[in-house]
């Protein structure tokens, strides 16, 4: 298990800090983890299967559209 910060969420998902917080907050990403003080942190399997959903998301709706 492995806890990454802010910047390689970015990093592994393209979307930027405040896109972030709004999808957290509409509870459709996965919540950080308080990791002490103002520090938090995402769990890095969280956000690889936030990815995956995506992309399955992709798929389904090519072919529904075929």
């Amino acid at each position: 298990m492995k806890v990454i910060r802010l910047q390689q969420v970015m990093e592994m998902t393209g979307l930027g800090r405040s896109t972030i917080y709004k999808y957290v907050s509409e509870s459709w990403f996965p919540k950080p983890i308080p990791l002490g003080g103002r520090s938090v942190g995402w769990l890095e399997s969280e956000v690889a299967e936030w990815i995956l959903e995506r992309v399955s998301e992709r798929d389904l709706q090519e072919v529904a559209m075929a």
